[in-house]
């Protein structure tokens, strides 16, 4: 090969010209030209690999947004049609209400805003999280902010964005009603996993009617509500094993309203094709006057299933989601709307079924079959959005500890939550049958998707400002924008309050109390935990021992504090008169990341003197991370003990160095490591990082330090040798839970309303909700509770 055409090692381009692809890669290559074959193969890959997921999104994320068709015009013109006209005029308004909302703001903008790849309310708050000091439960640590999965941006002290999150930070008040709005967005998002099952199915089961129009509408209720309760009750397989009929079923649903809609334009009325004129919105309005106003209602329809794209966001890349919605589902929604038009301006008296009207008789009965399929996905994909968006909210500490079952092996964002599943499944069921047509449940639809657009813009604004540090004037034009067009149909959607409105505002204030008291509760405990933890020097004063008798065992005393002596190990050590030899406090939080990976998972430390034998283990988990079973938890946790007693030792033996001084400054009984480990090995190219009181210094792997072996490395090596077969004994004499059971209470003193809240509302949902020994997976014959009463 001529060296003017060689291949440059770390551009990756040719020296000299281009490179023949096909006269080369029918010639023995070399390495060079093996090298350029990859390249082409693996970009080849990835387009077709992105196509790929981009035809899987749509089963996952546009089923609720593809049928939006069944209902729009019905909801729109709920007394009839007085002039043709004004279809055009309603067509006109969904063509731009889609093009504004989930074309350019949510598919271009709000989706580039996710956390790590996950989207929903949630994940935006957690990204809020790390970029200020705005969580309501301070239990973070700085090492926390080292995680792999720990991204945010830096900014200057004096530009605008620091400006905002010294204004966020200023005040508790700021902070609790940034949450207050999160929680508001949350529990909309659970409304529409109520409301979008019963408006899809029952609008896919009304077909029924229009080919017998004398059938009675209890029949089509009781084929919905069969629906739905065979939707709910197969959720425990999870997506996994179905989801590979949902993307061909819509791909066919889209290609069949798309192609509908051209048959109609063609055979009805070509002349629809006006309504992208923004004219025919001015003339609708100033001719429907206050009747136009309500219809936007309807019309907000046309957007519904914008939100649960964004929460079901975690399975595809966003490269994916884009290209679906604008090369199938963008142009095939305009084409059908603009078919079910073109039909309505022929045949102004069938708007109450638009869409099954304007089907050809020839495909009817295959286009129902595959319009009930649809819903039933539709309803999959916010259901799915649902239990998402309340795993999130239960890592932030704002929802009662339920049953979260994963699936998936292949997919980790795939879950099951049983309880959740039935409350949805029957108060699903109780719209359906108490509404009975989908005008009413279409009002109830519009009033909660507004609401949590209007939460998402707000966060968003914040997100631009503080996460994507953009200049204040495209904030404010992207939030005045968001907030001209929301507002307006929120103004719409409040005059249909009373006839079905109220439902989701009903639902969504239920779940804020239940997850607002909740959180309340959470954030009093872990300030009493605070407050009364037990002095280091308490526990110095009682001696090795700790004035007690140290029986054969190893004690994991589970606690919420990172770190500290819990008061629950005082309340024990002064009601029992035995404790274990070995104590590990072990504290399982959750931080405002997506997930955080195995080997970064355990901080080890030690409290007081070695002749204690006491340690402290952190475990660190993200939103989407699932807490595993028992065995597996604490074997990961000894391993990673072990670990960090070699590496203590080795350090204390380490001489040819000063880069450890530290350690010989600290007093003896301040806690003397922070380890955090690989979980999985013990040797390798891994970098340990230890803690001191007032800094945190780099260690060298056992493998990158020097090999060399000084008197002070045998006897420290004797140490760890000794120590690790006193853990072993103990570890083998049995290990022993022990959790706290606080009851909380409301002072005497108190206002009512705190007293309702803390001792009925509160007590309640900890009466129900699963019990820590539950959730950590801990053995009931292994398990210890300590009760004790705290007063707020």
């Amino acid at each position: 090969m001529a060296s003017g055409m060689g291949l440059d090692e770390d551009s990756g381009e040719t020296k000299g010209g281009m490179w023949d692809l096909d006269q080369k890669l029918d010639q023995p290559m070399d390495e060079e030209a093996g090298r350029l074959r990859n390249m082409y193969r693996e970009k080849t890959f990835s387009s077709l690999l992105l196509l790929r997921l981009a035809f899987q999104s749509l089963g996952v994320v546009y089923g609720d947004l593809g049928t939006s068709p069944l209902y729009v015009f019905y909801n729109t013109f709920p007394h009839g049609i007085d002039d043709p006209e004004d279809v055009i005029g309603a067509l006109s308004l969904i063509i731009y209400s889609l093009t504004l909302i989930p074309l350019l703001k949510y598919v271009f903008i709000v989706c580039r805003a996710n956390d790590n790849g996950q989207g929903g309310t949630f994940a935006l708050y957690s990204l809020l999280c790390r970029h200020a000091k705005i969580k309501t439960i301070p239990n973070q640590h700085r090492t926390d902010e080292e995680l792999t999965t720990y991204s945010r941006s830096t900014f200057h002290e004096h530009s605008f964005a620091a400006k905002t999150k010294r204004w966020l930070e200023a005040y508790p008040f700021r902070k609790n009603s940034l949450l207050i709005l999160v929680v508001i967005g949350t529990c909309t998002v659970i409304g529409d996993g109520i409301l979008t099952p019963a408006i899809s199915v029952l609008s896919a089961s009304g077909g029924i009617k229009v080919d017998h129009p004398k059938m009675s509408n209890d029949v089509v209720v009781i084929v919905a509500v069969i629906i739905l309760v065979g939707l709910f009750s197969v959720q425990h397989y999870g997506t996994d094993r179905v989801g590979w009929l949902f993307a061909p079923v819509v791909l066919l649903w889209f290609l069949l309203v798309g192609g509908i809609g051209i048959f109609n334009i063609w055979k009805y009325d070509s002349s629809v094709v006006r309504a992208f004129s923004p004219v025919y919105i001015y003339r609708y309005f100033r001719r429907r006057k206050k009747d136009s106003w309500t219809s936007l209602g309807g019309i907000m329809l046309s957007i519904t299933g914008t939100e649960a794209l964004f929460a079901d966001l975690a399975h595809f890349p966003v490269s994916a989601i884009q290209l679906a919605f604008t090369v199938i589902v963008f142009p095939c929604l305009l084409l059908t709307y603009m078919g079910q038009a073109a039909y309505l301006m022929q045949n102004k008296e069938h708007v109450v079924d638009a869409f099954y009207r304007s089907i050809p008789d020839s495909i009817y009965w295959p286009v129902f079959i595959v319009a009930t399929l649809a819903a039933i996905v539709a309803s999959q994909a916010t259901i799915t959005a649902t239990f998402s968006i309340i795993k999130q909210a239960l890592a932030h500490g704002c929802f009662p500890r339920v049953k979260v079952v994963h699936t998936s092996k292949k997919f980790l964002g795939q879950i099951y939550i049983p309880d959740i599943n039935w409350i949805l499944m029957v108060l699903c069921i109780a719209v359906t049958a108490g509404f009975r047509n989908q005008s009413q449940i279409g009002n109830a639809y519009g009033t909660a998707v507004v609401i949590v657009m209007l939460v998402t813009t707000f966060l968003m604004t914040l997100i631009m400002l503080l996460v994507w540090r953009c200049h204040w004037v495209l904030v404010l034009v992207f939030t005045f924008l968001s907030l001209v067009v929301e507002c307006t149909y929120f103004s719409a959607v409040l005059f249909k309050v009373d006839q079905g409105g109220w439902v989701p505002l009903v639902i969504a204030a239920a779940f804020f109390v239940i997850m607002y008291v909740w959180h309340y509760g959470t954030v009093k405990r872990y300030e009493f935990e605070m407050h009364s933890k037990v002095s280091m020097a308490w526990i110095l004063g009682l001696g090795p021992s700790l004035g007690l008798v140290r029986v054969p065992g190893i004690g994991l005393v589970y606690t919420e504090l990172a770190s500290g002596v819990p008061h629950i190990f005082s309340h024990f050590i002064t009601n029992l008169p035995a404790v274990h030899s070995v104590v590990v406090f072990v504290c399982v939080k959750y931080l405002p990341v997506y997930t955080v990976p195995e080997d970064e998972r355990f901080l080890m430390k030690r409290i007081g003197p070695k002749s204690f034998h006491m340690f402290r283990c952190v475990a660190r988990y993200g939103y989407k991370d699932l807490h595993k079973k028992d065995e597996e938890f604490e074997r990961k946790l000894f391993d990673n003990l072990f670990l960090f007693v070699r590496l203590e030792n080795m350090m204390e033996g380490c001489s040819d160095s000063d880069e450890y001084s530290l350690y010989g400054q600290q007093t003896q009984h301040s806690a003397s490591y922070l380890l955090r480990s690989n979980g999985n090995s013990t040797t390798g190219d891994n970098d340990f990082t230890c803690s001191t009181v007032d800094s945190i210094i780099p260690v060298k792997s056992p493998t990158q330090g020097n090999n060399t072996v000084t008197s002070s490395g045998r006897e420290s090596s004797q140490a760890e040798a000794d120590e690790m077969e006193f853990l072993n004994r103990c570890r083998d004499a049995g290990v022993v839970h022990i959790l706290g059971n606080t009851v909380v209470r409301a002072r005497r003193d108190s206002r009512f309303y705190k007293k309702i809240a803390i001792d009925y509302i509160y007590a309640f949902l900890r009466k129900i909700c699963r019990e820590n020994s539950v959730i950590f997976n801990v053995p009931h014959e292994s398990l210890l509770n300590v009760g004790q009463i705290f007063y707020v």
